[in-house]
């Protein structure tokens, strides 16, 4: 669509919401993904996919539904992290999210949801509650991820507002700088430190299902993936001045568990 010069700008009381999705080799999913953002019934939408040079059919899923997308591009890049930080630069939303291959859009009215709340507090990042459900039975909720409040402590024991339903200022990641390529897994978790923490950015949480993601995501493929997460995590706060440890760390698991049993 911008290559054909159709370009979208924020209205009033209507911003524009960027929402990016970040893949390589999701022909399995990507589908799912984009429909959830196309079916979205709030209608001042961006929409940009950032592929990492796909050796599967996912561009050719992308080419069904390109005249609905505002811009996307495949290339080889750094990584997850490189692929996010191309679609802020890319982006002309006053709000930007990131909604990867593997989640999709809990309802039509994510984004209705989202964009009320962004209209009535003009918070600088609003993030909400997220599903995670079973990768093979959608349906199947495995685990309920809703953090109603930020602090340091929950920082502190690697608990973060989850990502995916994120949406912060365009103005704002500008001001604090790109995702960080140097942390394998846990670059989210530095940038919302960072954000929360060292720029206190004012914040707002919807109580409201906005995402599903499905299981077996990069940070939850085993005990190697956690011990590097852990230490990715006590790092980021290490890094932006905030004290943890692995003992700190290891308080997560009964928050993990209590959102199982929920």
């Amino acid at each position: 669509m911008r290559l054909a010069g159709i370009r979208k700008s924020s209205l009033p009381n209507k911003p524009l919401i960027t929402v990016i999705t970040v893949v390589f080799n999701g022909e399995s999913t990507i589908k799912d993904t984009i429909e959830s953002v196309l079916g979205q019934t709030y209608d001042n939408v961006e929409f940009i996919i950032i592929d990492g040079g796909s050796t599967d059919k996912t561009l050719d899923v992308i080419r069904r539904y390109q005249d609905k997308i505002d811009y996307w591009i495949s290339e080889r890049d750094r990584g997850l992290y490189d692929a996010m930080n191309k679609g802020i630069a890319l982006a002309s939303g006053n709000y930007i999210g990131m909604l990867n291959s593997d989640d999709y859009f809990a309802s039509s009215s994510s984004l209705e949801i989202l964009a009320s709340n962004m209209n009535s507090t003009n918070a600088d990042l609003i993030f909400a509650t997220l599903d995670i459900v079973d990768s093979r039975n959608p349906d199947r909720i495995l685990r309920k991820y809703r953090v109603r409040t930020y602090s340091s402590f929950l920082m502190r024991i690697g608990i973060m507002p989850p990502h995916p339903t994120v949406y912060c200022k365009k103005t704002v990641y500008l001001h604090a700088g790109p995702y960080r390529l140097d942390y394998r897994i846990a670059a989210d978790f530095e940038m919302l430190v960072r954000l929360l923490l060292r720029h206190k950015v004012t914040w707002h949480f919807v109580d409201e299902v906005v995402v599903k993601m499905r299981a077996g995501g990069i940070s939850t493929r085993g005990l190697k993936s956690y011990w590097t997460i852990n230490r990715e995590i006590a790092r980021a706060c290490r890094e932006n001045g905030l004290y943890t440890n692995m003992l700190l760390l290891a308080l997560k698991l009964p928050a993990r568990i209590w959102e199982r049993l929920s």
